[in-house]
């Protein structure tokens, strides 16, 4: 059966890795992990730090204005939707 890591204690012990205040054996006896978890560790958040700082922040924003044109057109939807209601409703009454 694997351990499951939350990604806070990877990113820590990884920083930890990463700071080579210690040996990896020391480390993963520290934390109670293989050493070849906390080179992997490393490496990825090696890897991860030059994709977050080589991104422009604009991600969000992009994804916050998805999210309003989608709330947008569904408004628009329910109104054409309840106008016709209405009008329907009206040859009927």
């Amino acid at each position: 059966m694997r351990k499951k890591f939350e990604e806070a204690f990877k990113a820590r012990v990884a920083i930890e890795a990463i700071k080579c205040e210690k040996t990896l054996s020391q480390i993963s006896s520290e934390y109670g992990v293989h050493q070849n978890l906390v080179s992997r560790w490393k490496q990825e958040l090696l890897k991860g730090a030059s994709e977050i700082f080589g991104k422009p922040n604009n991600s969000s924003k992009n994804s916050q204005d998805e999210l309003i044109d989608n709330l947008y057109k569904s408004v628009g939807q329910l109104k054409v939707e309840n106008d016709w209601l209405k009008k329907k409703l009206k040859l009927l009454g």
